[in-house]
């Protein structure tokens, strides 16, 4: 008896599309990236802490990568969907400079571009789980924003990603000027990764602080902050709480 393998038509679900394969839930990722502009650029910092689950798995995770000439970009969220997005950026900044016609690509135009690609597959349902910050310096002009994993974006004068969205831009909003210059611009984002170390779980006390300037991009050595743990509510969390345990 003869058996004939059937074949199987080109929209089934044993198709070649079954072998795709997709980042259902994010497994290895960074938390809060907290930008802003500063007198001469923009400054930028993240910590370098990569967790697997809710443990604090990696210690050494560089979120902050300089894109082209004029372009700084840090991310939060899974840090392998961070290494597609440079991929995808190698490969547009190649393209860019292949036509040696004296312009590149300045961080509007890079911001533009990853706004597009966040969305595009989120249409896919296959979204890349990444909040990118992007700034940057061109012909003088400052430029800062910023994309979530579905396309949602916007430029503003600072902007922070994951837990920095709570607590780091009420600081922000508060002590932000456009005059700011690098030192206290530094001490600034210094204020919030300290505030987001005691608070945010997936924090770790080392992290990097990059500025770019029409000069181009500087990312400091991992350094640790001073911390204080004394507080009352921290030796006591639960005191004064009703119905706590």
């Amino acid at each position: 008896m003869n058996f004939m393998a059937s074949k199987q038509p080109e929209n089934s679900l044993l198709g070649p599309e079954s072998d795709s394969q997709r980042t259902l839930y994010p497994y290895v990722t960074g938390t809060s990236v907290v930008a802003l502009k500063y007198k001469d650029g923009i400054l930028m910092a993240a910590d370098m802490g990569g967790s697997y689950g809710s443990t604090l798995r990696y210690k050494s995770v560089e979120r902050m990568k300089p894109i082209g000439k004029h372009s700084l970009l840090g991310a939060s969220g899974e840090i392998s969907d961070f290494q597609e997005i440079l991929r995808y950026l190698d490969e547009l900044i190649l393209y860019d400079n292949m036509w040696d016609d004296g312009n590149s690509l300045g961080p509007k135009e890079v911001h533009n571009y990853l706004t597009r690609v966040m969305y595009n597959r989120r249409n896919k349902f296959n979204p890349l789980w990444n909040s990118l910050v992007l700034g940057g310096v061109k012909n003088g002009q400052k430029y800062l924003g910023t994309v979530s994993m579905i396309g949602v974006n916007f430029e503003d004068n600072h902007v922070a990603t994951g837990f920095g969205n709570h607590l780091a831009r009420p600081i922000l909003r508060q002590e932000w000027h456009e005059n700011l210059s690098f030192e206290n611009g530094v001490r600034l984002l210094e204020k919030c990764m300290r505030v987001l170390l005691y608070r945010d779980r997936s924090a770790v006390n080392k992290l990097q602080i990059a500025k770019i300037t029409e000069d181009g991009v500087t990312i400091s050595q991992p350094y640790s902050l001073k911390t204080y743990w004394e507080f009352s509510a921290f030796e006591n969390p639960a005191q004064g709480a009703i119905g706590s345990w």
